[in-house]
């Protein structure tokens, strides 16, 4: 019984391998558009005067709710390039967008499908369990090896560790709207997909926008651990620091951190708010 042993690891070792020598193209395509899309809004965001960009992220708060979310936004980045972190919370931006915005696209129709069957709801409900309770750093391990060093990983990790809440929160969204609402529908014939468009996805899109608020809020948790593979930005600081024992770096890319989050939070909570008023 002393040498029984089970080897999980090692057989997830041969399908790693193996997903590497059959999917390997594809692979290297995911690799060269998550790049291209996470260097194109980089450039976007940094091209530009720190100024005009502070400036239109104020007016996209103002637009969306009140002056003094703009205030505090305009302070906030103002703050941000005081302490010499533009550049990298910028790039930590475009990490944190890309990687939402593929959660978004991967996790609202998993969503859909988990409130429309209640098998598949079973099915991926373990999944998303594995998702959520699995160590953030394993993710790293087999990202590396598909992916190699840089953004890329990184990315990967905070895609697969933030993906669950926009699943559950669109299936609860989806589950909540009121039966004789979407039994009105039928009865004046529309489709499903009608139904779905236009009663279940508008009743619901508070909730499904309080599940990306979370995702969000997961992937700016998941910087520090994407410095880790060379993905740069306020993680990197962060990671710099920790090695280097630099309070002062640490303390500065947690706080940009930390702005960031405040404005982002702020922004997609109150966009959910608004579509009910």
């Amino acid at each position: 019984m002393d040498d029984f042993r089970i080897p999980l690891g090692r057989w997830g070792e041969q399908v790693l391998s193996w997903m590497l020598d059959v999917f390997g193209g594809l692979f290297g395509l995911l690799r060269t558009i998550m790049l291209e899309a996470n260097d194109a809004l980089i450039w976007l965001l940094s091209t530009p005067p720190w100024w005009a960009i502070a400036l239109a992220f104020a007016a996209l708060a103002w637009w969306v709710r009140t002056w003094k979310l703009a205030v505090g936004t305009l302070l906030g980045f103002l703050l941000i390039f005081g302490m010499n972190q533009w550049d990298n919370a910028m790039a930590t931006l475009s990490l944190v967008v890309v990687a939402t915005l593929i959660a978004v696209i991967i996790s609202v129709p998993l969503g859909i499908l988990a409130a429309s069957s209640r098998t598949f709801s079973t099915l991926i409900r373990p999944v998303l369990d594995f998702l959520q309770t699995m160590p953030p750093m394993v993710y790293l391990i087999p990202a590396l090896a598909i992916f190699r060093v840089g953004v890329v990983p990184g990315m990967v990790a905070t895609i697969l560790f933030a993906l669950a809440p926009g699943v559950r929160f669109t299936e609860l969204g989806i589950r909540r709207v009121d039966h004789e609402v979407v039994e009105a529908g039928e009865a004046f014939g529309a489709s499903r997909w009608r139904i779905l468009r236009q009663i279940q996805l508008p009743l619901a899109l508070p909730t499904i926008m309080a599940g990306i608020n979370q995702v969000i809020m997961l992937a700016l948790s998941m910087v520090v651990i994407a410095g880790m593979v060379g993905a740069g930005g306020l993680g990197g600081d962060v990671v710099a620091a920790l090695n280097r024992l630099d309070l002062a770096l640490g303390f500065e890319a947690g706080v940009s951190v930390v702005i960031l989050a405040i404005f982002l939070d702020r922004l997609t909570s109150f966009a959910g708010k608004a579509r009910t008023t």
